[in-house]
């Protein structure tokens, strides 16, 4: 865990975060490019780097506090990887993007979602309860991190859909990936993690309900991860997968 408990000059909050972008970096280097796991790499590589760029912009308020999240966010993922590694199983909602990660009917846009779902599903409540718990703070102190950080989500939630979505647009509405990724919106999932975070804070004192509800909460998203992986073949033209 990178230790964020007492940073607060500008060069402890960029290498804290140097340090994650360079991790994800390495990660990718090691993975072949149409890997499923890769592709969600790339695009939370470009989040974690576009947060950066913001932090210097002087964008964030509470340029610690939004590091703090940006990390503990990132430590989520970080430790599903190396779970992985090590031969252990990682969270639910993280399952079903490893176990397909070659699946040659498995579509890019759908391992870079299936990523974000598992990511801002599930693991953005646990680090909102997470910098809380290190900042010495409350969620609603960190409302407007958690605000500034999903607009660089959703702003690149769209880029990731005109990257990796295959065909002309005129043509999409006949692709079954276009049915089935109209049923999953980022929007929706980062109101859900919000209102998980404000329920897991309010649960700290009861460990066991605590521990109910994640699991639940794990469970639930790795199903809908499970969905947006279905496997679909070629594109509309007879593409193949990853092309």
């Amino acid at each position: 865990m990178v230790p964020l408990e007492f940073l607060g000059a500008d060069t402890d909050r960029a290498h804290a975060l140097g340090t994650v972008v360079r991790r994800m970096r390495a990660l990718g280097a090691g993975w072949p490019e149409r890997d499923g796991v890769a592709v969600f790499n790339r695009v939370y590589l470009a989040v974690t780097e576009e947060v950066g760029r913001r932090l210097d912009a002087g964008h964030f308020a509470d340029p610690r506090a939004a590091v703090t999240l940006d990390v503990r966010f990132a430590e989520r993922y970080l430790g599903a990887v190396e779970a992985v590694a090590r031969e252990r199983r990682p969270p639910a909602c993280w399952r079903p993007l490893f176990q397909l990660r070659g699946h040659p009917g498995v579509r890019p846009l759908q391992f870079a979602l299936a990523g974000v779902n598992a990511h801002i599903g599930h693991d953005l409540a646990l680090a909102v309860v997470d910098a809380c718990r290190t900042l010495g703070c409350e969620p609603a102190d960190l409302e407007d991190e958690f605000d500034r950080v999903g607009e660089v989500l959703v702003a690149l939630e769209e880029r990731i859909r005109e990257d990796l979505m295959p065909g002309p647009d005129l043509l999409q509405v006949a692709d079954p990936l276009t049915h089935l990724l109209g049923a999953w919106s980022l929007e929706r999932a980062r109101d859900g993690a919000w209102g998980a975070a404000r329920a897991l804070w309010a649960l700290r004192e009861l460990p066991d309900l605590a521990g109910e509800f994640v699991e639940r909460l794990d469970d639930g998203v790795g199903l809908v991860g499970r969905c947006l992986l279905t496997p679909l073949g070629a594109g509309p033209y007879g593409v193949a997968p990853g092309r």
